[in-house]
């Protein structure tokens, strides 16, 4: 089994007990650790029917799930047991955290850190984003009704915003450029962006200019982008 795999794959280092299905792509340079599956058909679908694209250099860790008809670029990183869902497109350098999951139709762009814990459907997150430990993005305003999909779906979060350890981004907010959401923070609306958001729902409490670096190692927090923007 491992080496009709190794045939299928040159160039990709695989390990033990994988299963990957037909009309899956994995560029060379990339390590699949044990037990990972790939390709996994969607409901409604056959194995094969939707082509699934993993780029070069990937590092999948062990139990990590990919479901087919997922777009993914070059040098993905995933932990333990991270679960990606049908029909999403994922750009270069992206990490999703142990046990995070993925579900549908999330635009994921270039150096996006998810980390462990998280839970995103339909969200839209532009690049070098953060996302911190324990994030959840809400999709549905209610439970789930023949329409649903019609409601104000996932959340967008433009480039180089910041969200904080057990954040809730409920239904259709947009969190702005280099915003910050502090941690703990429940989202119900818009933030702004270059601002910094906190509290149960979440308000802007003040601008990222005012943020300071408590070590004193900079002049504040985050002026390292603008230098290498």
């Amino acid at each position: 089994m491992k080496e009709a795999l190794e045939e299928r794959f040159p160039g990709v280092v695989l390990g033990n007990y994988c299963k990957i299905y037909p009309n899956v792509t994995i560029g060379e340079g990339s390590h699949i650790a044990d037990f990972c599956v790939i390709g996994i058909p969607p409901r409604k679908s056959k194995p094969g029917d939707l082509p699934t694209e993993i780029g070069k250099n990937a590092i999948l860790r062990p139990f990590t799930t990919i479901y087919a008809g997922n777009r993914i670029g070059d040098r993905l990183q995933t932990g333990q047991g991270a679960s990606i869902r049908e029909n999403n497109v994922i750009g270069d350098d992206v990490s999703i955290g142990t046990h995070s999951v993925l579900e549908f139709e999330n635009r994921i762009g270039n150096r996006v850190r998810i980390h462990s814990l998280c839970f995103l459907e339909l969200v839209t997150i532009e690049e070098d984003v953060f996302i911190a430990p324990g994030v959840i993005f809400t999709d549905d305003p209610h439970p789930m009704c023949p329409r649903y999909k019609d409601c104000l779906g996932g959340a967008k979060v433009e480039a180089r915003a910041k969200i904080g350890a057990q954040s809730t981004i409920l239904p259709g907010v947009t969190i702005g450029r280099s915003a910050l959401v502090s941690a703990g923070s429940l989202v119900t609306k818009d933030v702004p962006p270059d601002t910094v958001v906190a509290g149960h729902p979440a308000r802007v409490v003040k601008k990222i200019e005012d943020l300071v670096c408590p070590p004193g190692f900079f002049e504040r927090p985050y002026v390292w982008e603008k230098e290498n923007s």
